[in-house]
């Protein structure tokens, strides 16, 4: 009896240590992925056209930058699961009022924060492929802003949270960027490239670098977009603006990001995204 107890308590005390070890690696680890800096490259920032200037507040809501950080961009609650993460999206019109153009093209392109940290809750991955001209009217739009409110809380991660940290399930954005160069939608020719343009900056962050499925929160998949494929003109134009599909079914993130945000877009920019999204159909692979 004796002996067995020892053995029980070997096993134990075993069992014990390797867990103790697994949640000092998971904490070391979550915490290198959010403490590492990032150098990032040189932004090339240029004189935006009168038109982009004059397009920029739109862009801001068709981005989804009002809808993330809020009303006037003064900060808002981005995302809160117990045990996962709190994350806020920062007031903007703060970070402006003391980050160089620069810092802020870096944070919108590259996923690095103002003190080289890298982002994790912004898409910067897709605004990857906004132009030059593009990421300086938006600048423009932020600062045209007037700064106030308050700074909002860090991020705070739980356990869950650290676990996907750790393992890789939550990549940071620069890690991001770089899976979304390696992996563009496929081209269907200079007659769609606006449409493609439209789809690839708003629809990737979703949908996945290539269109091809994505999961954009945990549980939630995301289709390819070949199943636009099957939407007539009028159909996709009340799918953008309502998010309501063929069939009537609830979507449970494109109801409300089509209602917040893509309805913003002109009737001429879901007619090239359509004519995109119909002719990258035809071209999938049956």
């Amino acid at each position: 009896m004796a002996r067995a107890l020892r053995w029980t308590g070997y096993f134990f005390g075993a069992l014990i240590a390797l867990i103790l070890a697994a949640v000092a690696w998971i904490w070391i680890a979550s915490s290198m992925a959010m403490g590492r800096t990032h150098e990032g490259v040189p932004e090339n920032l240029v004189q935006p056209t009168a038109a982009q200037l004059a397009d920029g507040g739109r862009q801001l809501q068709i981005l989804g930058c009002v809808s993330c950080h809020g009303e006037g961009l003064r900060g808002d609650m981005l995302f809160s699961e117990p045990n996962v993460a709190t994350v806020h999206a920062p007031n903007l019109t703060l970070i402006a009022a003391k980050a160089s153009d620069q810092q802020l093209a870096r944070a919108i392109r590259q996923g690095i924060g103002t003190d080289g940290g890298a982002l994790f809750a912004m898409p910067s991955a897709q605004y990857a492929r906004l132009s030059d001209g593009e990421v300086s009217a938006l600048i423009a739009a932020i600062r045209a802003l007037p700064a106030g409110g308050k700074q909002v809380a860090p991020i705070d991660v739980g356990p869950i949270g650290r676990l996907g940290l750790a393992t890789g399930k939550f990549p940071s954005q620069p890690e991001e960027v770089e899976r979304f160069k390696e992996n563009p939608p496929i081209a269907a020719g200079n007659q769609y490239e606006t449409g493609r343009k439209l789809v690839m900056v708003n629809c990737a962050e979703c949908h996945g670098p290539a269109l091809m499925g994505g999961e954009p929160k945990p549980g939630l998949q995301a289709p390819d977009l070949v199943v636009a494929g099957a939407y007539d003109l009028p159909e996709f134009q009340r799918l953008m603006r309502t998010g309501v599909p063929t069939g009537n079914r609830k979507l449970e993130m494109m109801s409300d990001i089509a209602r917040r945000d893509l309805s913003h877009y002109t009737d001429a920019e879901i007619a090239a995204m359509h004519a995109y999204l119909q002719e990258r159909a035809m071209k999938a692979p049956q």
